[in-house]
């Protein structure tokens, strides 16, 4: 945005025709932008992965969400503003890199700066996700849901290595947003129903950090419109994502809920990771 200021470049800022409305959009198709667009917000639920590591979790994790959430939300804001402005709708639709486009085009010879920020930006997100996700495996490997492997940690450094390997073999590709973002909305759905439940049920429960009830009901409303006319417009896209998220249903029977499993399962289970891992 500093750099259109700068550049005086507001060729695209209003253009006359701006994208082709040759098909009229239903509610389906935007309630499925609003989920593709919330891939790049998804990591505001990351810092309850880390709560235990988090010095004065009671003061620094709302505070930390406070900050987060407004500061890239604006961040993203300006930068789609500064991208909006200063090309034109076929210029975005015909890059496959927007914010290079947009360097080549203000900044001349010193547009490497940008492919440069984005390769920063992703490692900053890469190690984000691998930092919380990582915690999420070793906390469910502590309470028996995983192997009892990926709750091991570094004797010196206490850090889950099992955990943190298993996160970076996984990886994922540009197709796979749609099941993801679904996936991540209906695990988010779902935990809020059970907090409401909870604090319904167990009112005088001790919560070190307690939200007013207004909060979770407003956003499990939007999570039932967002997932339900996102469904009724793409139910098979979603609909493989609900599968992959089902496919833990057996898992679950099979490696928690049957406690007296023969002992050669618990020796694949290990002998399998082990290959996996190494």
């Amino acid at each position: 945005y500093i750099l259109v200021e700068a550049c005086w470049n507001y060729e695209a800022l209003t253009p006359q025709v701006a994208f082709s409305m040759d098909r009229t959009p239903t509610v389906g198709q935007i309630a499925l932008a609003f989920l593709q667009a919330s891939f790049a917000f998804s990591g505001w639920n990351f810092l309850n992965y880390v709560t235990e590591e988090v010095v004065e979790p009671r003061r620094n994790l709302p505070l930390a969400i406070y900050i987060s959430i407004p500061l890239v939300t604006f961040v993203y804001t300006l930068t789609n503003i500064a991208y909006f402005s200063s090309m034109s709708p076929e210029e975005l639709l015909s890059s496959n890199a927007v914010a290079v486009t947009f360097g080549e085009k203000l900044l001349g010879m010193f547009s490497v700066i940008m492919p440069i920020s984005v390769a920063l930006s992703t490692f900053g997100g890469i190690n984000g996700y691998l930092f919380t996700s990582s915690r999420l495996c070793f906390s469910g490997a502590r309470e028996g849901h995983l192997p009892s492997l990926l709750a091991m940690i570094h004797y010196k450094y206490c850090t889950p290595i099992p955990a943190l390997l298993v996160c970076v073999r996984t990886t994922s590709t540009h197709n796979l947003i749609n099941y993801v973002s679904f996936i991540n909305y209906l695990s988010y759905g779902v935990t809020i129903a059970g907090l409401l439940y909870y604090r319904w049920k167990k009112p005088n429960l001790y919560r070190p950090i307690k939200v007013n009830l207004l909060v979770p009901v407003c956003y499990l409303m939007f999570w039932a419109l967002l997932l339900g006319f996102s469904l009724y417009s793409e139910p098979v896209v979603c609909g493989v994502g609900l599968v992959i998220m089902l496919t833990g249903v057996p898992v679950y029977f099979l490696g928690v809920h049957w406690k007296e499993k023969p002992k050669c399962i618990y020796t694949f289970i290990g002998e399998f990771l082990k290959g996996g891992l190494t």
